[in-house]
């Protein structure tokens, strides 16, 4: 049976529009799950967080190796537990804009020694002013963990991506989306 151009033509329509909306609402994927090293750092993760939302300075540094850089991709990424404690003041201290965060992935190398992990997730920036005109604002996160040598996991690299204007709604959809309990094989 042949196909008439104008059914060939409904056809590549119906298949691109089919295409185009899959492409825009992709089924959500089952969450990955992780080793119980991975979950270690799933945690310490939540507790760097958690450091900012008690505006906890010295919880903060103890998260951070001597030797960090944060802000890795920058052309002068900021070094060292001191400085980064120094320049995060403002941020831990929480007064003119509270900064929250959660990991949805931790991984190791495969083959590594188990003392570097990597770590993602989004992050919500919400403006305390109450004249802002812009509340929200999501970015993302990625760090890089070493474990010491007194089994204590910390950021060794820092960074993230800038953050886009938000809205409340996905201010709230953040907020329902951090796990407390890590996603563990």
């Amino acid at each position: 049976m042949r196909l008439s151009a104008v059914s060939r033509l409904s056809a590549i329509v119906l298949m691109g529009a089919s295409a185009a909306a899959a492409a825009q609402s992709p089924p959500k994927p089952e969450p990955a799950r992780m080793s119980a090293t991975e979950c270690q750092v799933w945690a310490r993760e939540l507790s760097f967080a958690q450091s900012v939302a008690d505006h906890d300075a010295t919880a903060f540094a103890s998260h951070i190796e001597a030797d960090a850089a944060f802000g890795a991709s920058q052309p002068q990424p900021t070094r060292g537990r001191d400085e980064i404690a120094r320049r995060w003041t403002g941020i831990v201290e929480g007064k003119r804009f509270k900064l929250s965060w959660y990991p949805t992935r931790t991984t190791m190398g495969a083959g590594s020694a188990g003392d570097v992990a990597w770590s993602s997730g989004p992050s919500l920036f919400e403006d305390l002013d109450p004249k802002a005109t812009q509340r929200f604002r999501i970015g993302a996160f990625h760090s890089v963990w070493h474990r010491g040598a007194d089994g204590v996991w910390r950021v060794l690299f820092d960074d993230g991506v800038d953050p886009r204007p938000a809205t409340e709604a996905e201010a709230v959809a953040f907020r329902e989306g951090r796990q407390a309990t890590c996603p563990q094989a």
